[in-house]
């Protein structure tokens, strides 16, 4: 069986001093870029394009790679957009934007 693609989006809030902050998240980031799947980073959250399981191991590497880098506690917001018949993409519902 072929498992459809879903979107997730991803916005970690790291519990460390305000300017260490973003050097945070772009680890989490940098987890996203090297996974190979199709992103966007957003100003809020990044989303994520790809099968179900894979994106949800992006979420649990991401927040290790925050914990790594010095963040003792992680606010993780994760939205799914799952749909039975077919993938759903990054593309139908903003590329009439790009």
């Amino acid at each position: 069986m072929h498992q459809h693609h879903v979107n997730l989006a991803l916005q970690i809030v790291p519990q460390v001093p305000s300017e260490k902050v973003y050097a945070v998240v772009d680890e989490a980031i940098a987890i996203i870029q090297q996974s190979g799947l199709k992103y966007r980073v957003c100003p809020f959250e990044t989303v994520m394009e790809g099968p179900y399981d894979t994106v949800m191991e992006v979420v649990r590497l991401a927040q290790e790679a925050c914990f790594k880098a010095g963040a003792g506690q992680l606010l993780v917001y994760v939205k799914i957009q799952n749909n039975q018949e077919r993938s759903v993409t990054i593309e139908d519902k903003t590329g009439k934007y790009d």
